[in-house]
């Protein structure tokens, strides 16, 4: 098993991990911690008073660096003219996804670690969603179905339909109860979307994984309208063995024919 290299273990190295940290990073975390036990919403003004560098203890341009660290993690928005500021802010869940995978681009984990979790934690995104699945999200899992069941014409429309197929499972993982289930596979799925390993796969033509694909949302479609977990769960444990053995023989393909 390749062991990972160092620059890969810095890469991903937890914060807690670091020895020294520069003091606008510092004076970031302080001002990150007031806002949260402040309970302040997004768009709440931040006090001044908080942001002055006496009260910091630091320098003018060490607070103006702190607040742009902030707002680059999007803790918060700054706002000129009347009526600017500093104001507190929410990260949506697509763009901390986003974020979080272009970390992983410049060191792609391999489709054994990504299918790894994949495998343990869709089965469970599928048994909470037999659950707790809204209706209208049924609806909308169903409308993603339409979207790739008529034949392809082109290779593009093809390759388009598989990213559909991803898409029924990112709905699956908005509508989450257990948001950090729900933001891990939404995570998953982005990385299959925009690692090359894998646009490569998915450009490759497959009609029969398609049919495959649609079986598997069809029956667990109807393992959640019958509020089913077992049998949800089930389901798609089956369909995420499939996707793996699938992806792994086609990569492993794909450089064989590269060599």
């Amino acid at each position: 098993m390749r062991k990972p290299s160092d620059e890969s273990r810095h890469a991903f190295a937890p914060p807690f991990a670091e020895k020294k940290r520069k003091r606008p990073d510092i004076i970031a975390d302080m001002l990150r911690e007031r806002i949260v036990d402040a309970g302040l919403k997004p768009g709440d003004r931040v006090p001044s008073e908080w942001l002055s560098p006496e009260q910091l203890s630091a320098s003018r341009g060490t607070v103006r660096e702190a607040l742009k660290i902030l707002e680059f993690q999007g803790m918060i928005a700054s706002k000129t003219g009347p009526g600017g500021g500093v104001f507190a802010r929410a990260v949506a869940p697509g763009e901390a996804i986003q974020t979080v995978t272009n970390l992983f681009l410049g060191n792609p984990p391999s489709l054994s670690d990504i299918y790894a979790l994949r495998k343990s934690l869709e089965p469970e995104l599928a048994a909470e969603a037999a659950l707790a699945l809204p209706e209208a999200a049924i609806e909308n899992l169903q409308a993603k179905l339409r979207l790739y069941e008529a034949e392809p014409v082109t290779v593009e429309e093809e390759y388009l339909q598989r990213l559909a197929e991803l898409d029924f499972h990112a709905e699956l993982s908005r509508h989450a109860t257990n948001a950090v289930l729900g933001f891990t596979c939404g995570l998953l799925l982005n990385l299959l979307r925009d690692l090359p390993e894998c646009r490569k796969i998915y450009q490759t033509p497959n009609p029969g994984l398609k049919e495959t694909g649609i079986f598997y949302q069809v029956e667990l479609i109807k393992a959640i309208r019958s509020r089913n977990p077992d049998k949800a769960r089930q389901i798609m444990a089956e369909h995420m063995a499939e996707a793996e053995a699938y992806m792994l023989e086609r990569a492993r393909l794909n450089r064989e024919t590269e060599r």
